[in-house]
């Protein structure tokens, strides 16, 4: 027995002690079956508790600060299915959820989260302690929050870096302070918290710790006439979940490489599709239209959504920004931690219910085909009567500035790996094959725009993220002779050198017309490059941030599929004055 193997065992031993001992082993075949017992569309689509980011006084909205806590508790994911341990957001274990409360905020109004850990000792998730990871000294379960999508100063962004445990016993290297500021002055949209901590973000979410963040400005949005009001504007946070005979969530004990990384694999997919924390549920909707915040807040899965009853989706925005006017598809496709504004006109069905069903392979986008179980996600149930509806889909939306390569001062190549063991099976993942750890090479400056050439010389799509910045993809452009290509960039990790102008060349995709605007997330298809537009500063009033982006710990930028984020597709970035 190699010395690499006994070392893995032990640190394997040490990461199940400190996380939840090793099961009876559970095959997959008990997991569809689990997952196929609980009947679909019997239970209503949950609301999620709503806390206001701003108070108002003598008439004007004030800033507040809100107390958030990550608790450990039960959640029913469905009648026939035990009670399930999580992690949950809340303002107190009671009314903890999952997904957590959906936070409004106010365009301009500033919001202070103090962010508290009631975690427990011990994870509830089994975790590889052989990746880069956050290891408390006294034990606990570290977490850190990222708003996604939120402009703000680095020490309020969650660095992987920047962890705490229970009661801030242990924090990690970049820890910055307990409440976080968030300004909100970037325009209205959709956002989105969850945990970040390193080498555990995987594992943090896949427990509960996600939740929906709304930037409102009713004279910007008013005008449009959309659907409007909790009955008709609402989110649905799409993750998909495996469970135990007993309830419990499941996640892999067993690596691909367990002589390399005993626990991690390359990809979380769940047997079950949960919605606002129910698996497979319904929503009964009258004969008008809709508003749709949809979320994905999988590990890995991507959802190709459309309506059995051949009902338009009408996109109104992508990410945290709307669309220049809406676009109408049968069909949308979300990568992990992507999010689409739609709305769905039911006054125009001809039949009585609707489901929102899935297409997409997993691994995106060569993998295996959608199911019975994951190629559905929810049931509409459309009622008889059609009463007033005032709302409409308007012509026009916003028109923020184009985005332009000219105005570029720098253009940078970023190129995502993938690195495998003499089994053919993943050990770890890279951006231009450096570790997270490495020195940062990526130091943009505040208000400046640049043009990432983001290379994917995987076979899976990836989304990438970067914090702070909004970006546009203009271009897709095959690598033509991909092999080649490929052997001289593993052995040099340089595009100029292997000589990209010439591989480049190969057909062009074009951009769907429902992401034309500045996002958060971008799609990178394999075999590819995508010519992305970056903007280091406000998208709607050509401002700079009103904050030092430059202080410490910076910022980052990743994958998003949280099992590469984890292992170790993710870099450092640190804006330059």
């Amino acid at each position: 027995m190699g010395s690499q193997l006994l070392l893995s065992m032990f640190y394997l031993i040490i990461g199940l002690a400190a996380g939840t001992s090793p099961p009876s082993p559970i095959t997959e075949q008990i997991l569809q079956e689990v997952a196929g017992s609980l009947q679909m569309y019997v239970e209503p689509l949950p609301q999620m508790p709503k806390l206001y980011g701003y108070s108002i006084v003598k008439g004007y909205p004030k800033p507040i600060t809100l107390t958030i806590g990550m608790f450990e508790k039960k959640w029913k994911f469905h009648r026939d299915l035990p009670a399930t341990t999580v992690f949950a957001f809340g303002t107190s274990p009671d009314t903890a959820t999952f997904p957590g409360p959906t936070i409004e905020a106010l365009q301009g109004v500033p919001l202070r989260v103090t962010w508290q850990n009631h975690l427990p000792q011990s994870h509830i998730l089994p975790w590889d302690p052989t990746i880069p990871v956050a290891k408390p000294k006294h034990g606990g379960v570290p977490a850190v929050v990222h708003l996604h999508g939120g402009v703000h100063e680095p020490q309020s962004d969650g660095s992987p870096l920047a962890w705490f445990t229970a009661g801030y016993r242990d924090t990690g290297p970049k820890w910055t302070q307990p409440t976080y500021t968030y300004p909100n002055v970037q325009h209205p949209g959709n956002l989105w918290y969850h945990d970040h901590t390193l080498g555990l973000t995987r594992a943090n979410l896949l427990a509960g710790l996600i939740g929906a963040y709304v930037i409102r400005n009713p004279h910007v949005e008013a005008p449009f006439g959309l659907p409007s009001g909790d009955n008709f504007d609402r989110h649905l946070i799409l993750a998909d979940r495996s469970f135990a005979t007993d309830g419990s969530l499941y996640m892999n004990n067993t690596g691909d490489n367990p002589s390399i990384h005993p626990q991690w694999q390359p990809e979380y997919f769940g047997e079950a599709i949960t919605v606002n924390g129910k698996a497979w549920p319904f929503l009964a909707v009258q004969r008008r239209k809709y508003r749709f915040r949809i979320i994905n807040a999988s590990n890995a899965r991507y959802f190709k959504l459309a309506l059995s009853n051949g009902l338009m989706f009408y996109v109104v925005g992508s990410d945290s920004s709307y669309l220049p006017k809406p676009v109408a598809s049968p069909t949308i496709l979300l990568s992990p931690a992507e999010t689409f504004d739609v709305v769905i006109d039911f006054s125009k069905s001809t039949t009585s219910t609707a489901e929102l069903t899935n297409s997409a392979p997993y691994p995106y986008p060569n993998g295996t085909a959608a199911g019975q179980l994951n190629g559905k996600v929810m049931r509409f149930v459309i009622s008889a009567d059609t009463p007033t509806d005032n709302s409409r889909i308007p012509a026009s939306l916003v028109n923020y500035p184009a985005a332009n390569e000219g105005e570029a001062t720098v253009r940078r190549f970023i190129t995502m790996y993938e690195y495998q063991s003499s089994t053919g099976n993943p050990t770890h993942v890279y951006i231009n094959g450096k570790r997270f750890e490495d020195p940062v090479t990526e130091t943009p400056r505040p208000g400046s725009t640049e043009v990432w050439e983001v290379i994917n010389l995987t076979e899976d799509n990836h989304p990438l993220h970067l914090h702070l910045a909004t970006f546009q993809a203009v271009r897709v452009t095959e690598l033509v002779d991909l092999t080649t290509f490929s052997n001289c960039m593993t052995a040099n990790n340089d595009a100029v050198k292997c000589n990209v102008t010439g591989h480049a060349v190969g057909k062009l995709l074009p951009v769907p017309e429902y992401e034309k605007t500045w996002k958060n997330m971008v799609k990178i298809e394999p075999g590819y490059m995508t010519t992305v537009v970056v903007k280091f500063r406000l998208i709607d009033t050509n401002a700079p941030f009103p904050f030092d982006a430059t202080a410490e710990p910076g910022y980052v930028y990743h994958c998003h599929i949280l099992d590469h984020e984890d292992n170790a597709m993710i870099r450092p970035m640190k804006l330059i004055s």
